[in-house]
């Protein structure tokens, strides 16, 4: 009888978790994306929040909020209630590279947030003007060290990927190339395209379609493999940087203290959605690699990278501008 008891109790407790779960969402869901729209992580996450609404029966709305590399939209979204209606897409700079550039920051990359799931790694390639006279990147880092601080490089701001992946660069290659930043990725490409600087490291899945094009240039992908959108393009570290390699990734997140039902409600909806064979060749086309998986990929992630970060941009000397 004590036993049945105990049964009863903690069904008493799980019941009311589960007809959350189950009646969730009752209205529309926030996503709220740091960056700017057209951007990989905005490609990524309208790809997934589309098929969401669908399946969930309720709209996934995507909200753009640029600037300071992502920290302003990042600190809304740690900021929002924890009921599962106010959901963020975060890339691995905003949670690896700015906590250890900015001295004080409105979140906690461990702890403001609970992870959802992996949404995509994103190829990221070394892209110039076609009028920078150079096809390698042997002849970039040539040419740049024939003219030291004569070159420019775009970037989404102090803190961005592209800002990080140049600096690392920069350093491994001893070049001169000077710092545009910009309010996202997608103006410093446009900026680039425009032939208002030189060079940058972007994540493909804007730049591709220019590449094709003939109007930008790649000269390198920053895997540790080459990137099957551009077999023909060598990694940085076979074009003669040895030890390059700059990945990044794209994780869905709730608050923190956001009920774990709702949290595995999205990841078994988003990871069904993210292994789908149309899902993963949408993705693919849009220059980006699904992932999926449990939340605790995500924290693993979160945990290897933030040392490794820390790290690298002490040594480098990045800092606020």
């Amino acid at each position: 009888m004590q036993r049945v008891l105990h049964v009863l109790m903690a069904l008493s407790v799980i019941a009311p978790g589960l007809a959350v779960a189950q009646q969730y969402p009752a209205k529309p869901v926030l996503v709220i994306v740091p960056l700017a729209a057209a951007s990989a992580s905005d490609v990524a996450v309208r790809t997934l929040t589309e098929r969401l609404s669908s399946a969930l029966k309720q709209q996934f709305v995507v909200e753009n909020q640029p600037g300071a590399a992502g920290l302003i939209g990042t600190e809304r979204a740690a900021k929002a209630t924890a009921d599962g209606y106010t959901l963020t897409a975060l890339n691995s700079s905003i949670m690896t590279m700015l906590p250890a550039i900015h001295a004080k920051i409105g979140y906690d990359p461990l702890s403001s947030f609970a992870p959802i799931t992996m949404l995509v790694t994103i190829p990221t390639g070394l892209i110039v003007h076609p009028t920078v006279p150079v096809k390698s990147v042997k002849e970039l880092i040539a040419l740049a060290k024939t003219q030291p601080g004569q070159l420019l490089y775009s970037s989404g701001g102090v803190g961005s990927p592209q800002h990080v992946a140049m600096e690392i660069f920069k350093s491994s290659a001893g070049v001169n190339i000077v710092h545009v930043p910009y309010k996202g990725a997608v103006p410093a490409t446009t900026d680039l395209m425009g032939g208002h600087v030189h060079v940058m490291f972007n994540g493909l899945a804007f730049p591709l379609p220019h590449v094709r094009a003939g109007k930008l240039r790649a000269l390198a992908t920053t895997g540790a493999k080459r990137s099957a959108l551009l077999p023909d393009v060598p990694t940085v570290q076979e074009a003669g940087v040895p030890g390059y390699v700059f990945e990044q990734w794209l994780a869905l997140f709730a608050p923190a203290r956001t009920p774990p039902e709702l949290v595995a409600r999205l990841n078994s909806e988003a990871v069904k959605i993210l292994a789908s064979p149309e899902v993963r060749d949408l993705m693919l086309k849009n220059a980006l690699d699904a992932q999926g998986g449990p939340p605790e990929n995500v924290m693993k992630a979160l945990k290897d990278d933030l040392p490794k970060m820390a790290k690298i941009i002490k040594q480098l000397g990045i800092k606020p501008e």
